[in-house]
């Protein structure tokens, strides 16, 4: 299993992009699959640092980076806050045409994957402090869990 959004890794994740449906269940959490979608972009701009977040970092930041970048454990189901601005129904982009937003969620990985060491913002608004590495690993945990949300 890939561990991180790279080049060898995207056409997994792409494949598993393009068989999500409007329809699709969810196995938890109260995103459709279209929400999700565009929380998965927004979360790319901002790893992109093309959208911008308030950081939230505490003194956990270092601590709860490990665990979620680190440790073999999949994320927890349904129990993750994210931030407002990436957040759907709060400051999230809103869905609009699927086929269009499932088009610019699949450019966007393909820019994540091509971005230079300096492309990515230095900061994930949880995580703190945030190296290449950290967010190609990040990527490919954050997209893989969602797309797993809904049995992809």
């Amino acid at each position: 299993m890939p561990s991180r959004l790279d080049t060898a890794s995207r056409a997994g994740l792409e494949a598993r992009v393009r068989r999500l449906r409007p329809d699709s269940v969810r196995q938890w959490g109260s995103m459709t699959p279209h929400q999700a979608i565009c929380h998965l972009s927004d979360a790319l701009k901002m790893s992109l640092n093309e959208r911008p977040v308030a950081p939230v970092v505490g003194s956990m930041a270092p601590v709860i980076r490990f665990v979620a970048l680190s440790l073999p454990l999949p994320w927890p189901r349904g129990r993750i806050k994210t931030v407002p601005e990436v957040e759907q129904g709060v400051g999230g982009t809103p869905p609009g045409d699927f086929e269009r937003d499932r088009t610019e969620l699949l450019e966007l990985v393909a820019r994540f994957c091509a971005a230079p060491s300096n492309g990515f913002c230095p900061t994930h608004p949880i995580f703190g402090a945030m190296t290449t590495e950290r967010w190609k690993r990040w990527g490919y945990l954050h997209m893989d869990h969602h797309l797993r949300q809904f049995g992809v």
